[in-house]
């Protein structure tokens, strides 16, 4: 029987637990033990009739409670079964309910559920009566409940449909094999070998249900002529069948399920089904905005890493305009564990440490994606600091350009980060982890993906105590996710999802259990992560593939000696491009701050010119023809003299920033060539004259601001009538009073 929670005897008991429960306990639609990530069905009152009613599959279905201690304690088995048969989909498939909540509370009576957690299995096109068929006394072990399933779609009286809808039951013999390829048109027929009790080839018939140009048969041990005609002494055993009659063995590490599956996935014309089969080299080059860069797939990639922080940091940041809050707080964690960790060229680092120092100091509250923006490309112009602009995609390249390429580089950058922090040590387990959680909860362009992350984080993080165990946590759930999307749109056919690392990559990663049932070797797994994403292993010159040994040993020295790699720009030029950059923007802001106060000045009403001097037939174009005329006029009325620039004394005194030395108008206007360059020339002759200092001193300079000398001599001859008018009153007024 499945374990059921108990129910009090006492009314007056059960109600005050309720309500504790209730207290304790957020409504069944937050606090549900299942999210849409875990690839279970969620079942409620809008789908429920469409899921389990004539379905073209069987459905597995769990009835729980989200307050029930048992059920909280099977959950993790459920999701562990989910992700287990995951390939299963086309025959079987997994949903669960939460009977706890108040609208799923009908649908559950309806089913006659009494206890939690319950399991039912309802077989395809089931009627709309079916109350399905409990499992009782199911196991909590994965590879027993996976048989469990098994048995339940061999079952004769949940059949609706001929045996030969149901492949992964079928035996063949000797006769049928003779004649398989004459009635099928697939590539490979893979023959198990096995005992009547086994269930590894009907696993493995389920696991290769959705790859086309494959079909698996279960051969018993009963078939003596077969058996022997080919030599099998082990059981289980798989065989590849070809259409000249050939027979040959499938090479494995172990003869279990997890390793046949992933051998035939991999043989050549097995794909997916509805996906396209995997192009070739020479065929994407063509089908890529970029060219195709070879690159061997057991190395990381400095391009890559680079790559993802220009994204991150240029592209995904920029779409917040202010920063403030946990954002920001996630931001700083961020770039910290960037700087601290890191392993990228000296530029680089600069540039990360110096942003960091930056960015920790910005204590007064929210920031501007603006001003984070000039600290990435150093406006501030630090020495020797730099992140390169651009996206090379290397190891994350795609088939296709919507493939792969920013989310893999994310991945990378943070187990690089791991290792990195694991490899340094003393510090605190979760802070690289941290860093990774908040930044995709708050930043990560894909919500969707974002809202999978932050649930297997919410799940699993605090199983984190030690470093070793930060680097293996992100390499499960990165499996965890890998196997998630396989299958799905997002999957390149070229770079299928497998659970990393193969094992072609790391055999040693990968053992049996005295069942059979695959299971990975942590404690080679630690070393091998921390080779494969250790600084010293990171490549920044081009891949050496297809090559002997003698000709790869001489494009490595080669290779070491060229100052800029086929993928990675060089460090000087990073820098001298920067420079360029600065320059460039440092004579735009120049130029716009020139023409500003043209405008100003020619928007000011005592020094425009008067309407007489604008010649008859020629059309006002504006502010800075105005400017011109005002220029010319003041040219004629006053000889030249030597000019000095305003120094920031007065500036500063005068409330006059903004006010450029004449030098930088000087050399501003030696940049610009035709007609803009006479229009500069004339203006700054106009702003040189302001800013003069004649014979007669600085008080003089001040006043002479902004008005011609015939302004000037108009005031001075303004003052001299207005002093003697007021000397004659005075003395006509001392006269009478006398």
């Amino acid at each position: 029987m499945a374990r059921r929670c108990g129910r009090a005897t006492s009314r007056f008991t059960t109600a005050a637990f309720v309500v504790c429960l209730c207290l304790a306990f957020p409504p069944a639609a937050e606090a549900g033990l299942y999210t849409a990530s875990d690839q279970i069905v969620l079942l409620s009152e809008q789908n429920v009739g469409s899921v389990l009613v004539n379905s073209s599959a069987a459905m597995v279905v769990e009835f729980y409670a989200s307050w029930c201690g048992h059920c909280i304690s099977f959950s993790p088995i459920y999701k562990k079964l989910a992700r287990d048969i995951k390939e299963w989909k086309p025959a079987v498939n997994m949903a669960a309910i939460d009977c706890a909540a108040d609208e799923n509370v009908k649908i559950c009576t309806e089913y006659k559920i009494r206890g939690y957690p319950t399991i039912k299995f309802f077989h395809a096109n089931s009627f709309a009566n079916s109350l399905g068929m409990p499992y009782r006394g199911f196991s909590r072990d994965v590879r027993e409940l996976r048989h469990m399933i098994i048995d339940s779609l061999e079952y004769p009286g949940h059949r609706t449909c001929p045996q030969l809808l149901f492949p992964f039951s079928v035996t063949v013999v000797e006769a049928e094999i003779n004649n398989f390829f004459e009635t099928n048109t697939v590539q490979h027929l893979a023959l198990i070998f096995e005992d009547d009790k086994s269930y590894i080839g009907r696993e493995v018939t389920l696991d290769l249900l959705q790859f086309e140009n494959i079909t698996v048969r279960r051969v018993l041990d009963t078939e003596e002529h077969l058996v022997s005609k080919l030599g099998v002494t082990e059981f289980p055993s798989c065989y590849l069948y070809y259409p000249d009659g050939r027979f040959e063995r499938l090479v494995v590490k172990f003869e279990v399920r997890t390793f046949y599956v992933y051998a035939l996935q991999r043989l050549p014309g097995v794909v997916r089904s509805g996906k396209p089969p995997p192009v070739f080299t020479e065929l994407l080059k063509n089908r890529t905005e970029e060219p195709w860069r070879d690159f061997n797939s057991s190395r990381v990639y400095m391009a890559d890493l680079e790559s993802a922080l220009h994204y991150s940091l240029r592209v995904e940041l920029a779409l917040r305009s202010v920063i403030n809050g946990q954002a920001l707080t996630a931001l700083k964690d961020y770039i910290s564990v960037l700087a601290k960790y890191f392993p990228g060229r000296p530029v680089v680092m600069n540039l990360l440490k110096s942003l960091n120092t930056w960015l920790q100091n910005q204590n007064k509250g929210p920031i501007s994606y603006e001003a984070f923006r000039e600290r990435v490309d150093n406006t501030a112009q630090v020495p020797d600091a730099a992140l390169p602009e651009g996206v090379r995609w290397v190891g994350c390249q795609g088939s296709q350009p919507h493939f792969r390429r920013y989310p893999c580089g994310v991945w990378t950058l943070f187990h690089v980060l791991t290792v990195q922090a694991n490899n340094i040590g003393d510090s605190d387990p979760k802070e690289v982890l941290k860093a990774m959680r908040n930044y995709i909860h708050n930043f990560f362009g894909c919500r969707y993906c974002a809202e999978h992350f932050e649930n297997m984080a919410r799940e699993g993080l605090d199983v984190v105590t030690s470093l070793p165990s930060a680097v293996l946590w992100l390499w499960y759930r990165h499996n965890r996710v890998n196997n998630r999307i396989a299958g799905d749109l997002s999957e390149d056919p070229f770079f299928p999802k497998i659970q990393w690392p193969s094992p072609e990559m790391c055999p040693s990663c990968h053992t049996v259990k005295d069942n059979g049932e695959h299971s990975w070797n942590e404690a080679q797994v630690i070393p091998f992560l921390g080779s494969h994403f250790s600084s010293s292993r990171i490549l920044t010159v081009v891949s050496l593939l297809g090559k002997n040994k003698k000709v790869q040993e001489l494009q490595k020295v080669t290779a070491l000696r060229r100052t800029v790699s086929d993928y990675l720009e060089d460090e000087d030029r990073i820098l001298e491009t920067q420079r360029a950059k600065h320059s460039r923007l440092l004579q735009e802001s120049l130029g716009q701050k020139h023409v500003e106060r043209i405008v100003r000045e020619a928007s000011n009403p005592i020094t425009s010119p008067p309407p007489s001097s604008v010649q008859e037939g020629v059309e006002d174009e504006g502010p800075q023809d105005l400017v011109k005329q005002r220029t010319l006029q003041t040219k004629v009325e006053q000889e030249p003299r030597p000019a000095f620039s305003l120094g920031m004394e007065l500036d500063a005194g005068l409330g006059m920033v903004g006010l450029q030395p004449v030098d930088d108008f000087n050399e501003l206007n030696s940049i610009h060539q035709g007609k803009g360059l006479k229009k500069r020339e004339l203006a700054g002759q106009y702003f040189k004259r302001e800013a003069e200092f004649d014979h007669r001193g600085l008080w003089m300079s001040v006043i002479t601001i902004g008005f011609s000398d015939l302004d000037i001599s108009l005031c001075v001859i303004l003052y001299a009538l207005s002093f003697t008018c007021l000397l004659a009153m005075c003395v006509f007024f001392r006269s009478r009073l006398r």
